[in-house]
């Protein structure tokens, strides 16, 4: 099989990543989806998503503290991060829906004009807007069918600049704003729960948008905002997951709230919980309002690094790994030039 790495954000090492249940999904979005499109639609279907999630997280071989602590070890969590560990380490489900000390071990930029990174994931940034070296035609995703082809949003963002965070299953998987605003518009689109897999994407057309999600609107212009124009975050379920919990926290994990219009929000804290699984979030920004982190452009643009987007593309396209409330860019004028600071990095390449 065709091996998918990916970069670390700290230090800059290059990973071949791991991914769990890959010869299953190898043989799911190959000669499954081929010849027996009938067993393809019923395995990724939210029926399916439900058996598969309570085989690996809450059959009663799960429910023990040994059961949970074998699998932290495994998946190398780190269980001094958590809260309350005790807790974390009951069973299988509870440490995947682990609640982290994040405003001691997840810092964010005090830097008002930053933005942060929604998810502990591996981050892939790009652009709609065909005049930009970024641009990536749609595939990950299409544009009108991520938001709902009747969403009165889809002008604000047919050149949306992206950024796509992909989590796997042994991250944190609570995820948090990633800029100060109001909450303009919030709904719920149905669909299928395909895997997040890089390969099973690369085979199936714009998968994202194709999967049960959440959207969640977000104007920046108001006092005490990001003041990067409207955004909007997309919480995508996966293969496994089976459910995303709305419970928006203004202090730590105290008195969650549900999303609805109006609500204030504020940059870094806790947004929602993916239940188990590997899971994806989209945020979309309006064209030219930011400017994404040098880091990660570079190694975005990376021809060294055996990705399985490059392969499909036949460009360089590479993930990087980030931590949840990172920074992953800054706010910008409205109309820069587009292209600009990716060709100054391309030539400090060459």
């Amino acid at each position: 099989m065709y091996p998918h790495q990916y970069i670390e954000r700290d230090g800059g090492r290059v990973v071949t990543e791991n991914l769990l249940g890959d010869r299953f999904v190898q043989w799911l979005y190959g000669p499954t989806r081929e010849k027996a499109p009938a067993v393809f639609k019923a395995l990724t279907s939210a029926r399916a998503c439900r058996l598969l999630s309570y085989y690996n997280f809450d059959r009663p071989l799960h429910h023990r503290p040994c059961a949970a602590l074998k699998m932290a070890a495994e998946l190398n969590i780190d269980l001094k991060e958590c809260c309350m560990p005790e807790l974390a380490t009951r069973n299988t489900r509870a440490l995947f829906e682990r609640k982290i000390s994040y405003w001691r071990c997840r810092p964010m930029p005090a830097d008002p004009d930053c933005i942060v990174s929604p998810a502990e994931a591996k981050v892939l940034i790009g652009s709609l807007a065909e005049n930009d070296l970024l641009f990536i035609k749609e595939k990950f995703f299409s544009c009108e069918e991520l938001l709902g082809n009747r969403s009165p949003w889809l002008p604000v963002f047919r050149s949306a600049d992206f950024a796509i965070f992909r989590l796997t299953p042994e991250k944190y998987h609570y995820n948090h704003v990633p800029v100060t605003g109001k909450v303009l518009d919030f709904y719920l689109l149905p669909g299928d729960y395909h895997s997040c897999n890089p390969q099973a994407v690369m085979v199936t057309a714009t998968p994202y948008s194709k999967n049960r999600r959440m959207v969640t609107l977000i104007d920046t212009q108001v006092p005490g905002g990001s003041q990067i124009g409207r955004v909007a975050m997309i919480e995508i379920v996966a293969l496994m997951i089976g459910d995303i919990v709305q419970c928006y926290s203004e202090e730590k994990y105290d008195s969650p709230v549900q999303m609805r219009p109006g609500l204030e929000l504020r940059r870094g804290q806790p947004k929602s919980l993916f239940r188990p699984g590997s899971s994806v979030v989209v945020l979309l920004f309006e064209n030219g309002r930011i400017r994404f982190d040098d880091d990660l452009l570079r190694n975005r643009l990376r021809c060294d690094v055996s990705s399985r987007y490059t392969r499909k593309f036949s460009r360089p396209i590479v993930e990087t790994e980030v931590a949840v409330r990172a920074s992953i860019g800054r706010r910008c004028d409205p109309g820069r030039p587009a292209t600009e600071r990716i060709i100054q990095l391309l030539n400090a390449q060459r």
